[in-house]
């Protein structure tokens, strides 16, 4: 795979990684009663965003790996 292919690949598999894990852990205002004066009740009180993209990160580099071990076998043949 070339460096290009492995690029995009990594750039995709980050972003549908970051979207799955964008839900997981996020608590809205509502639930304990902290809503800010001008802000959506439903907003997220800590999205923890730092977090969600080191897993993001870490879930496109596998993704990365297992295509550009894999992609080139099915190539050959």
């Amino acid at each position: 795979m070339s460096w290009a292919g492995v690029i995009i690949v990594f750039v995709l598999a980050w972003w549908i990684s970051f979207f799955a894990v964008l839900p997981i852990g996020v608590k809205g205002q509502w639930e304990d009663d902290s809503t800010v004066p001008g802000t959506e009740e439903a907003a997220p009180k800590n999205p923890m965003l730092a977090k969600k993209a080191i897993w993001a990160s870490i879930g496109a580099v596998i993704v990365t790996v297992l295509a550009a071990l894999i992609i080139p076998r099915l190539l050959a043949q």
